[in-house]
């Protein structure tokens, strides 16, 4: 939906067009949009990047942005929730999952306003008034019930001695005694206040935590008429593949491709969609070496080939038409130290890398690894998605800040020595799988190098692991290797199935959390993942893992 003006040169007639667009929110608008709600709230928290990415991958279709000349001046989220939920009380953290939108129900009955920013310098713009009338011609098109949110009452804290209560100054609101310029806006916009909802954002002091039930019922719902779906930014289906990926010696850099070139081949040959290859593969090439180095050498010599497996792995992903999780590379970040990456090589030629943000005891000892610092989920032609290094899947945190925005398929390159280290990955990447709701491809390296050091025997059983519930592998196991064998692991896994799992299960973990009790809160603020060139070398990423 856009708006035009049109204003004339005086100097020459000529046709200037100064427009002020509202369109539905993209990813590359995610910085912008992160940027103005910090302006607006400052110096209370404000949406992070992360759940801006989260509202967008969740319900794509109820964000939307106000562009005035270029320029991101509003910002209107929203998802779909049920109509218990929506019309009972609740506070703003719990109903929309930590500011994350990931209690979205695609089955629900309301649209939920979770936020409209304005920037302060085009209030005279009308844009809240566009952002409302967006949400509204959604809830119609989609053929929900209306529009539901909490409504700040910012002339609470001064007259509630007037008032008497939070209830009170409503009512005298509506009769016209009191005005309140929040409350009056909503209501100009054709919101009716139903009720107060107590402790709904506790930082508001100017509304002492209290919020207005606003509601907005579309006039043109009709009952059992057939919903109208919104569309989701992943397919139905994916195919997957884990590379069960043997350590061996090798003659030359051109026998290191070969190897990888060979997985990744058959991988396209069964179509499938993504294939993931082990934790520090890459250290197969310190077997060149003509003398075994120590472990601080061995992993200085291996960030030297940063630059060259990005080069070649990036050609790999285009050149087979498949999204590659290239294992992980130790990588020397800008500020000098060394960070265990994995890298993510999508089919339209984008690199990203993920940092190991935990590394193991004996990384940190024998390579002096350091963590990142950043967990953001990757948007790729199959949806979003997330990737943990080994160790990292052992801290439940990490996958469901993933979760929490919007990936369904999480990716696991792990290594370790022992069937002991291996199952405390596996069992802990079932449990991020069952508690989430969402797949996890795990994938590991077997076999020995016995001159390079901290790199002597290893231990896989890769897997491709499921929640455990009726749409699913009875054992949650959509496909697994036999132990330190080289192969590979392939499953086609359901989005769909999740989604329905999600909302209809036997069990419903990820929608069933108490917010009201507990979250996991980001203390930073980083910004999204962006692609990284080919010239890594000095880019920030994420080596032997739990």
């Amino acid at each position: 939906m856009q708006e035009k003006t049109h204003s004339v040169k005086p100097d020459s007639g000529e046709l200037r067009h100064a427009r002020l667009v509202v369109r539905r929110a993209e990813p590359v608008d995610i910085p912008a949009i992160a940027a103005l709600s910090r302006r607006i709230y400052h110096p209370q928290p404000a949406l992070t990047s992360q759940m801006i990415r989260g509202h967008l991958n969740n319900f794509p279709d109820g964000q939307f942005v106000a562009e005035h000349e270029g320029l991101i001046v509003g910002y209107c989220a929203t998802f779909v929730i049920d109509e218990a939920t929506a019309l009972g009380a609740h506070t703003w953290t719990g109903i929309t999952g930590g500011g994350f939108a990931a209690r979205h129900d695609p089955k629900g009955d309301w649209l939920y306003g979770m936020d409209v920013s304005v920037d302060p310098g085009h209030r005279r713009l009308r844009i809240g008034q566009r952002l409302y009338n967006a949400r509204k011609a959604l809830a119609k098109r989609l053929g929900l019930k209306g529009i539901v949110f909490g409504g700040r009452m910012p002339g609470l804290a001064r007259r509630l001695r007037d008032a008497g209560s939070a209830a009170g100054y409503l009512e005298a609101i509506k009769e016209r005694k009191f005005t309140d310029p929040v409350v009056n806006f909503h209501i100009a916009q054709g919101f009716a206040a139903e009720g107060v909802l107590e402790g709904y954002e506790p930082g508001d002091r100017e509304s002492l935590g209290t919020a207005s039930l606003m509601v907005w019922r579309n006039p043109e719902y009709v009952e059992g008429r057939n919903r109208t779906a919104s569309s989701l930014a992943r397919p139905s289906k994916v195919r997957v593949a884990a590379v069960q990926y043997q350590m061996r010696g090798i003659t030359d850099r051109d026998d290191f491709k070969r190897q990888v070139a060979y997985f990744v081949d058959v991988a396209a040959d069964y179509k499938a969609d993504f294939v993931v290859l082990p934790e520090l593969f890459t250290l197969q090439l310190l077997s060149l070496e003509k003398t075994p180095l120590p472990p601080m050498q061995g992993i200085e010599r291996i960030t030297s080939y940063t630059e060259w497996f990005i080069g070649f792995m990036r050609d790999l992903a285009v050149e087979h038409n498949i999204n590659i999780i290239g294992g992980t590379q130790p990588t020397r970040h800008e500020n000098g130290t060394i960070r265990n990456v994995a890298y993510v090589f999508l089919r339209d030629g984008a690199v990203y890398g993920q940092d190991k943000i935990h590394p193991t005891p004996s990384e940190a000892y024998w390579w002096n690894i350091k963590g990142g610092d950043t967990v953001n989920v990757i948007d790729t032609d199959c949806g979003p998605i997330g990737v943990l290094v080994c160790y990292d899947a052992e801290f439940p945190e990490l996958a469901r800040h993933i979760a929490d925005q919007g990936a369904m398929l999480l990716f696991v390159p792990f290594c370790t020595d022992d069937r002991r280290g291996f199952l405390r990955v596996r069992y802990c990447c079932h449990a991020r799988a069952i508690e989430n709701q969402i797949y996890v491809v795990m994938a590991g390296v077997c076999g020995n190098l016995p001159n390079v050091e901290n790199m002597d025997v290893h231990y896989a059983e890769s897997a491709i692991l499921t929640p455990c519930d009726i749409p699913f592998a009875r054992d949650g196991v959509a496909a697994d290797t036999a132990a330190n064998t080289e192969t590979i692991a392939i499953a086609d896994l359901s989005l769909t199935d999740l989604e329905v799992a999600r909302r209809e299960g036997s069990v419903r973990n990820f929608r069933d959390r108490r917010f009201d009790l507990y979250r996991v809160a980001w203390t930073g603020a980083p910004p999204p993942p962006v692609p990284v060139s080919s010239k890594a070398a000095g880019q920030p990423g994420p080596p032997k893992g739990g």
